[in-house]
């Protein structure tokens, strides 16, 4: 089993260090039930997306991973099919989270998926699985990254009964990915597009304060910024076609000392409606500002000047989290402790259970039945036929037994 924080490299068999100092573990010997494969692509991807594990049994298959029970952690889950299989037909299939869905996963031929997510950790362990919904498109991953953050981290909007999914984090200005060693918490922040109108600059301050900022942003995600040719700059244009709920953390710092005769102010509006005061981002310093609003598919988000303002609005950073459902508390605790007993007794047992035994219910383990309770219970277990040895373990905890 794993411990944070780690990053593996699905389908390696090695371990090494890249270029930003992160170590590296291959996956290889952990799994049974799936195969190794190399991505040949005329894609450029990093190292780590020229292997891939794949799953070729089983209805769910799980990474899990020691943590501190009430922990928050950044996981990060990386998939490149780079037509590996030679078959042209990238997969679909479904990432879990602790028993609860996370997201279904839409492999393309040619370019890498990155699922992002961030969450306590309800227990001394946590899974992230992998689960086939369709005949002949198997699930498979390229890199599982583990990292614990500083619980002082998003105070303002961490709710240990829910995830918060990255949707967004962005280096505004940027020309590269910013992330370990430059974050500390090896966040990933990427450069954003820059559409019409948008103008990228750089700060001329020769130090940043960053513990201005209650979250923490790396110091080089503020050392550039986009502004705009007009008085507003509107962010995220597009948006998903059903509503959802939104975190967004916005980052500003001014890129330089202003004159007496010049000032920048601006406001935050979503929809026409005025989210903030008036924002003035400071020299030297970061400035950060939280707002939860649910978005549409027509939503507007944009940053307007105000009238006093004689300079146009500028942002360098911003994070954009959806928040999930409530997450589930898992199978009975009871439960669990049984069947880890039975598990680590029998070796082919801990080739056919991982993750969570009950949830998500579509995906309970083989061999088991689970009540439809908030927290399930095992109601029967089936050893047969498995050519079992040895004396059975203690798994009286599992006291909601009723066929065996």
């Amino acid at each position: 089993m794993y411990a944070f924080p780690v990053s593996i490299d699905c389908g390696a068999s090695g371990n090494y260090t890249d270029e930003n100092s992160i170590v590296w573990i291959g996956d290889d010997g952990f799994f049974k039930n799936s195969e190794s494969a190399v991505v040949r692509s005329n894609n450029t991807v990093s190292h780590v997306m020229s292997t891939l594990r794949v799953f070729t049994s089983l209805n769910k298959n799980c990474y899990t991973i020691r943590a501190d029970k009430g922990s928050l952690v950044l996981v990060r889950a990386s998939f490149f099919y780079g037509n590996y299989d030679k078959k042209s037909l990238p997969p679909s299939f479904v990432l879990l989270l602790d028993g609860n869905y996370w997201s279904t996963v839409k492999t393309t031929l040619d370019e890498p998926g990155i699922y992002e997510v961030m969450y306590v950790v309800k227990s001394d362990t946590t899974s992230i699985c992998l689960a086939q919904t369709q005949p002949h498109q198997l699930p498979f991953i390229s890199a599982l990254e583990f990292r614990k953050l500083d619980s002082t981290l998003y105070a303002n909007i961490v709710d240990p009964n829910y995830a918060l999914y990255v949707r967004a984090r962005g280096a505004l200005g940027a020309n590269s990915t910013v992330r370990f060693p430059d974050d500390v918490y090896d966040r990933m922040w990427n450069p954003a597009r820059i559409f019409s109108g948008r103008v990228p600059v750089t700060s001329d301050a020769k130090l940043i304060d960053v513990t201005t900022a209650p979250d923490n942003p790396p110091r080089k995600v503020l050392q550039n910024a986009i502004t705009t040719t007009s008085g507003s700059l509107t962010l995220f244009p597009n948006f998903p076609d059903q509503d959802v709920s939104l975190y967004m953390n916005l980052y500003f710092s001014e890129v330089t000392a202003l004159d007496s005769t010049q000032k920048r102010s601006f406001n935050l509006y979503i929809d026409n409606i005025k989210k903030s005061e008036p924002i003035i981002p400071p020299y030297g310093e970061a400035k950060e500002i939280t707002v939860n609003f649910t978005a549409t598919v027509n939503i507007s988000i944009s940053l307007v000047s105000t009238n006093d303002s004689t300079l146009p609005p500028l942002i360098n950073a911003v994070e954009l989290f959806r928040v999930s459902d409530r997450l589930n508390d898992g199978t009975d605790s009871k439960d669990v402790e049984g069947l880890g007993e039975l598990r680590n007794s029998f070796s082919i047992l801990k080739e056919i259970w991982s993750g969570d035994p009950c949830l998500p219910s579509a995906y309970t383990w083989d061999r088991i039945n689970c009540s439809n309770d908030v927290i399930p219970r095992v109601t029967s277990l089936d050893l047969s036929s498995l050519d079992l040895s040895g004396p059975l373990p203690d798994f009286s905890s599992m006291d909601a037994l009723v066929r065996m």
